[in-house]
């Protein structure tokens, strides 16, 4: 009985989105397909569920009797840490990121995607362009995009921001611009690891590498 009592109050304190009626396209998710993890509650209840992350509309979706579900905005300051396969994710700002890596600083990842149109073919072998929807509002509106396929012609590109927190401070960097002024101090040891090392933005372990480097120097 208390079993019942505990999955009725954590199937009505999110919102059921539409069925299933389209394939999934996971190119719009972190993960290839949906992972059993485990959804840890601020109260000390664990539940255990098929997750992944939609990056398109930057929820975290957990599957249900195979109907796809968000968990609410108005529930996140309930959960506590959502598990899925070793990689942990924390609710910031009315989403989750993901803690990449914990020592005398922490650093968060925000994962994203945008929606690039590749075109329509035209007469002539080539194609023809319009302008492209990023945005899940936009692209989706009053859509299901939990459960479609991408349309023809459009492709995702996730992309990632960074949250860094150290001293009780957290801040948010988008580029490499950005990142650079939080480390005003150490401009010169900034640009000597930069001209040395292939510093990508998009590779996490590179920035993490970058950092650490940065804050033992």
């Amino acid at each position: 009985m208390k079993r019942v009592y505990y999955i009725l109050i954590f199937s009505m304190s999110f919102i059921i989105s539409y069925s299933q009626e389209k394939p999934v396209s996971l190119s719009l998710y972190i993960f290839p397909e949906f992972t059993q993890g485990n959804v840890l509650m601020k109260t000390g209840i664990m539940y255990k569920t098929l997750l992944n992350y939609n990056m398109l509309s930057e929820e975290m979706i957990f599957e249900n009797k195979g109907k796809k579900m968000a968990i609410a905005k108005e529930e996140l300051e309930l959960v506590d840490t959502v598990f899925i396969n070793d990689r942990k994710f924390f609710e910031l700002n009315n989403m989750f990121v993901e803690l990449i890596t914990h020592s005398d600083f922490d650093l968060y990842a925000e994962h994203k995607c945008k929606l690039n149109f590749l075109g329509k073919p035209s007469a002539y072998g080539g194609t023809s362009q319009t302008a492209a929807s990023s945005s899940a509002s936009s692209f989706y509106s009053g859509v299901d995009f939990y459960e479609l396929k991408l349309p023809e012609h459009y492709e995702s590109k996730p992309y990632t921001y960074y949250w860094l927190k150290k001293n009780g401070e957290l801040k948010r960097f988008i580029n490499m611009k950005q990142l650079e002024k939080l480390y005003s101090n150490k401009k010169k040891l900034f640009n000597a690891y930069i001209d040395r090392h292939d510093v990508k933005f998009e590779n996490e372990m590179s920035i993490v590498q970058f950092i650490t480097y940065l804050e033992s120097n």
